[in-house]
């Protein structure tokens, strides 16, 4: 219930949002395990992006890596929330524990690296390999690629110049 209730009402603020003049916004909205391997999950979003009258592209539904373990259930499962039109995005990325097999087989179209890779990315040249890294396999798979966690302009320089699509704050 909680889950739908978050779901519902991003849609309706984001709908808000766009009445009110602030452009063509989306939102992104994080789904738990327990709610994607539940059957109705994509009649759910189905009904919340009619009640706002959004058009699924505005929606990203985000996914921790973790939960691609589970099974070919959720495969299955982000396939059919892709028909749906709407975006789908790996949380956390490079802090679970799924392959780059698993990664290469998920319909995503977004890679949203941790912020523990991000935190110290100008101080610390391992983390810049990972985050520069996981930048080129994210643009190399097609994918956009967030960096979460981005909370001052040096940081933000570092990753524009990795060639780093999105920045979001903690």
């Amino acid at each position: 219930p909680l889950g739908r209730f978050v779901l519902h009402g991003a849609c309706r603020e984001v709908r808000r949002w766009r009445n009110q003049g602030y452009g063509h916004l989306g939102i992104s909205v994080n789904i738990s395990a327990k709610q994607l391997a539940s059957s109705g999950l994509p009649d759910e979003i189905t009904a919340a992006l009619a009640e706002s009258s959004l058009e699924p592209s505005a929606l990203t539904l985000e996914i921790t890596e973790s939960v691609l373990l589970d099974s070919e259930a959720i495969i299955t499962r982000l396939e059919d929330l892709k028909q749906l039109g709407v975006q789908i995005a790996i949380d956390d990325f490079g802090t679970g524990y799924s392959s780059l097999a698993r990664l290469r087989d998920m319909p995503v179209d977004v890679l949203k690296i941790d912020r523990s890779f991000v935190q110290n990315l100008a101080a610390s040249e391992h983390d810049s390999v990972i985050v520069r890294s996981t930048i080129d396999l994210g643009h190399n798979l097609g994918l956009r690629v967030v960096a979460e966690g981005v909370e001052s302009q040096e940081i933000w320089d570092h990753l524009a110049a990795l060639g780093c699509d999105i920045a979001q704050g903690y």
